[in-house]
């Protein structure tokens, strides 16, 4: 009897797991995929693993369907472009711009695509599942709701080195379904945090903010193409 009762206990305490999760993940979505066009600001903390922090701040763009503008501000002006088709990274102080095709870069803010309108939950993660209170991660404010996503181009655990422990990202929601943090952890201690504040939807931006032109002199450098020369 005592058996038949904990299975109750724990069919039921998965049943509301994945309730939470489905939940959580439908306010997110449902959020997003309602507002045409998106602004904040945004702070930006990243770590190599080794004791180096690098934070960073600025303000955020994104307009559906897949196009986002991140303004850096501080310390140094820079700009992170998807314009729908490429990726561009532009830093006025090196008179450089780099160019990739969207679906070939690799920078951690694809994950962001939610944002964008580009893609669902269900698309970017393998796996899903909400932080409950035994665990190490906590929210940063009291009422907000903590997913992990396992992604779904992650290697299988006993290939993803460091242990078999695989990267993963945290979503953070207050409870309007709002995002306010980003956490993307990689093999190496490797993490990337975001925190968004003065959320803005379907306002007006003009078009040509998702668009780059290199400004005089600028080197483009193709990332396709040097990919290539380097094989």
């Amino acid at each position: 009897m005592l058996v038949g009762y904990l299975c109750a206990l724990l069919f039921t305490a998965l049943v509301g797991a994945r309730s939470d999760v489905d939940s959580i993940r439908r306010s997110l979505e449902d959020r997003y995929h309602h507002a045409r066009t998106l602004k904040a600001i945004f702070f930006e903390r990243s770590s190599d693993g080794n004791g180096a922090v690098v934070a960073e701040s600025g303000t955020v763009y994104f307009s559906r369907p897949g196009r986002m503008r991140w303004e850096y501000e501080s310390p140094q002006k820079k700009l992170f472009l998807v314009d729908g088709t490429n990726v561009w990274f532009y830093i006025p102080a090196d008179h450089t711009a780099s160019r990739a095709k969207m679906k070939q870069s690799s920078d951690w803010r694809t994950p962001l695509a939610l944002l964008a309108g580009k893609a669902d939950l269900a698309e970017l993660c393998r796996k899903l599942e909400v932080v409950g209170p035994g665990d190490p991660e906590k929210p940063l404010a009291t009422g907000d709701s903590l997913l992990r996503c396992i992604p779904r181009d992650n290697p299988p655990p006993d290939s993803a080195g460091e242990g078999g422990r695989s990267p993963y990202v945290l979503l953070e929601a207050d409870p309007q379904g709002r995002l306010v943090r980003v956490v993307i952890r990689q093999p190496g201690n490797l993490e990337t945090e975001f925190r968004f504040g003065n959320w803005e939807e379907n306002i007006q931006i003009p078009e040509v903010k998702f668009h780059f032109e290199p400004p005089p002199g600028v080197a483009v450098v193709d990332e396709e193409s040097l990919a290539s020369e380097i094989r």
